[in-house]
């Protein structure tokens, strides 16, 4: 195998490329999976940012962890393979792509692990790392009645992929994100070493890989907290004209004790007009409900705020108790009267809420064009400032799909993660989440995004992204911080030949001394 991907790299004549099929490779690597190596580029080089393109060498589609072992050791004794473990291609720069090397398909690893167990009283389900967390929702409350405790917005991502980021939706201000929800990992290290890790055995590797990026292991398996699900949702939207009053009953809400607050707290910003992307009409969550613009103050600037909360409750609970419950909570906060909108939906639905989105995109030919995204997470010391110059002037147009704000708290995130977070117990959650048409468009959102980036260091804004892209070492060294050297030691310790995650363009690969 090792010799035939070297011949193939380096062989410039077409005619006299090896002739070997695809079973034969995979016989000669010893794989239970399979290999791919012709018209893969569409799949394995590409992602849902739609902003780079590259040819990867192979995919390989592995039966299970071993497989993924063989690979990154056959990797390793070459000069130059590199390994990309890709979910579902959601990433939106590349990240989950190499560039003339070997791409692994994490979807066909979904189905290897799923067992429940019970530790010290506490329910955990073990889940592959290449399985998808909307199986996992579906499988755990309909066999168990129980569900994960954390989530990401769009569910149709691998479980490897969103812990090797982080993983944040509405749920991380009480529980943290995804990354602070598992107890127990098994990874493929850079070596092709299988470890099994925690905070008790091979910590350095267990945090390290939990918002690595994909720099020191593969994730393979993932022991996920459990919590009793909910049966219904009651979900909110309710509107501010001031980005003060919105901050305040955020910052309120996120700061009660469990019980004593809504169940998922998010926002985002939408436009002072009537376009049906950006502004008015993307707010009601009722279809037959429409947005009464009667009803902004007369002081309302470009752009409004919405605050987005969850209730949860059992069909047993009585409708009177439920609505005395919300009312309670809702009560304390100033949002404007008479443009408040709810729905009752299963927590099945609400979680599941942007599959609908995205099969509505799909139907309108929208969902695979390019996603330009920016992510943030942007202390609150400079969320104010931020939202002067960001959400008031450059985008107060919209940026063709959602632009998402909303607080988190520092606390409830891991420190010994890889996850660069700014300072300060709470930081919000930026997100800028751009559909835009192909054409000369998606070049000036690209550099609007490289301005807002530039103007939020140039101002000294204590801000960190989420989903990070970097072309340079001394970015990736201001982006890191304090952390840089952790996260170059982890780097040497569990992939020293830089065969992992290329994409994310941190190190170059190295030879073998």
């Amino acid at each position: 195998m090792i010799a035939y991907l070297g011949r193939i790299v380096h062989d410039t004549d077409a005619e006299s490329k090896p002739g070997d099929d695809v079973s034969s490779i995979s016989k000669s690597l010893d794989l239970q999976g399979s290999i791919e190596t012709g018209g893969i580029a569409g799949v394995a080089g590409k992602d849902f940012g739609g902003l780079y393109s590259v040819k990867p060498l192979a995919l390989i589609k592995p039966s299970g962890t071993e497989d993924i072992a063989r690979v990154v050791k056959a990797a390793s004794q070459t000069s130059h393979l590199t390994v990309a473990a890709r979910g579902n291609g959601h990433s939106i720069n590349g990240q989950a792509m190499s560039d003339g090397g070997l791409v692994i398909d994490m979807g066909s690893t979904e189905e290897n692990h799923f067992r429940f167990l019970t530790i010290n009283g506490s329910p955990y389900i073990d889940v592959s790392g290449g399985a998808l967390w909307e199986d996992v929702l579906t499988r755990c409350v309909s066999r168990f009645g129980l569900a994960p405790r954390s989530w990401t917005d769009y569910l149709s991502l691998t479980v490897g992929g969103t812990l090797s980021n982080a993983g944040v939706s509405g749920q991380a201000f009480r529980y943290g994100p995804q990354t602070s929800n598992v107890t127990e990992l098994e990874v493929v290290t850079g070596k092709g070493e299988i470890k099994v890790c925690s905070k008790t055995q091979n910590s350095e590797l267990f945090f390290g890989v939990l918002g690595g990026l994909g720099q020191f292991g593969i994730i393979t398996r993932a022991r996920v907290k459990l919590q009793p699900a909910p049966d219904m949702v009651r979900w909110i939207r309710v509107v501010y004209s001031e980005f003060e009053e919105f901050t305040r009953d955020a910052e309120f809400l996120v700061t009660q004790k469990e019980g004593e607050s809504f169940d998922y707290v998010e926002g985002f910003v939408f436009s002072n007009n009537d376009d049906p992307v950006n502004g008015w009409p993307s707010v009601p969550l009722d279809p037959n409900h429409e947005f009464n613009p009667a009803h902004i103050p007369r002081t309302a600037g470009s752009v409004l705020y919405c605050l987005e909360v969850a209730f949860h409750y059992r069909n047993s609970d009585h409708p009177s108790t439920v609505d005395k419950a919300i009312g309670r909570l809702l009560g304390p906060l100033g949002f404007v009267e008479r443009l408040q909108s709810q729905v009752d939906v299963s927590y099945m639905e609400f979680l599941l809420r942007v599959k609908r989105a995205e099969e509505h995109a799909k139907a309108n030919g929208i969902w695979d064009i390019p996603h330009p995204w920016l992510n943030l997470f942007v202390s609150k010391s400079d969320i104010a400032k931020f939202d002067r110059t960001v959400f008031k002037k450059l985008v107060k147009d919209g940026v063709g799909g959602p632009m998402l704000i909303y607080p988190v708290l520092r606390s409830k995130w891991d420190n010994r993660t890889s996850v660069a977070l700014p300072e300060g117990e709470i930081f919000y959650l930026v997100g800028l989440l751009r559909f835009v048409p192909k054409g000369p468009s998606v070049e000036k959102s690209v550099a609007q995004n490289h301005e807002i980036v530039k103007w939020s260091i140039k101002e000294g804004l204590d801000f960190k992204l989420y989903l990070p892209h970097y072309q340079s070492k001394e970015d990736w060294k201001r982006h890191f911080g304090n952390q840089w050297t952790r996260f170059v030691e982890r780097k040497a310790s569990f992939d020293p030949l830089a065969i992992l995650a290329p994409g994310q363009r941190i190190f170059k690969r190295t030879h073998q001394s």
